[in-house]
């Protein structure tokens, strides 16, 4: 949990108070590796829900036209819909007997997203390979789906987790940040809606164009191992308010602990 707790060191504020001053900025071209792919999603926590061994709770899918089956665990980011979800599961009536008993220990386990993406790259040839769905917050779905119609796209679902930049105008490039005192600069892309609308309405006035895009998270992942754009050395994602408040409860002395990683399923 160290790059969690480090994050929450860096950036422990939260609505405007999280952005400094607006800035252009121009950066040298530098592919990023796997390890630094992993480094900027590792800002972002999400949660598994586990038992009282740490194992992740999965389901099963039937082999299906010769392909073999397989466990998908699902990814929440939200703590409080994971919860929410081992909530329902142990009010639930006419349970199994060993049913009841293991909704009792059901637990929410917070990982960097950069771990889920490291078993994911780590497994990716292997037959029986690791599977996660996510589950995106229903709040910023809807935000994303608004943000879509409204700028003229015809979309009535959003398959995967949303991610928001925000943009000098819709033709130009991403609005940069320069957070606190130490003059770093780097180019947000937000997990919350909200936060994007705080730096709009901050370089609206300047820049009447600007605007969000949404984009998804999987294309966000993608761009930084596919591409060598300049500006992508500089990008940094965004947790949620929600998240912010979780890691700021983390106890400084996680910051010595390595990163756990879902290494079995259930």
């Amino acid at each position: 949990m160290k790059s969690l707790v480090r994050w929450g060191l860096t950036l422990g504020l939260v609505g405007s108070t999280l952005f400094g001053s607006v800035v252009a900025v121009d950066f040298p071209v530098l592919a990023l590796s796997e390890q630094q792919v992993k480094e900027k999603l590792d800002s972002v926590p999400v949660y598994l829900i586990t038992n009282d061994q740490g194992l992740p709770l999965s389901r099963t899918i039937p082999a299906q036209n010769g392909q073999p089956g397989a466990s998908v665990t699902g990814v929440y980011m939200s703590r409080q819909e994971a919860l929410a979800f081992i909530k329902e599961l142990q009010n639930a009536k006419n349970k199994d007997p060993k049913l009841e008993t293991m909704a009792k220990q059901l637990q929410v386990t917070a990982v960097p997203l950069g771990v889920i993406y490291q078993q994911l790259q780590q497994s990716k040839n292997q037959q029986n390979r690791l599977l996660f769905a996510f589950k995106p917050v229903d709040k910023e779905v809807k935000g994303a789906l608004t943000l879509l119609n409204a700028s003229g796209q015809k979309v009535d679902q959003f398959k995967s987790v949303p991610v928001f930049a925000v943009r000098f105008a819709p033709d130009k490039g991403y609005v940069p940040i320069q957070l606190g005192g130490n003059n770093q600069q780097m180019i947000p892309l937000f997990l919350s809606k909200q936060d994007a609308l705080g730096l709009l309405n901050q370089v609206k006035p300047k820049f009447p164009q600007a605007d969000i895009q949404v984009i998804d998270v999987d294309g966000v992942i993608k761009t930084l191992e596919d591409k060598n754009d300049s500006w992508l050395n500089q990008v940094v994602l965004v947790p949620s308010p929600e998240s912010r408040e979780y890691i700021r409860t983390l106890p400084k002395n996680n910051a010595a602990k390595q990163n756990n990683a879902p290494s079995k399923r259930r």
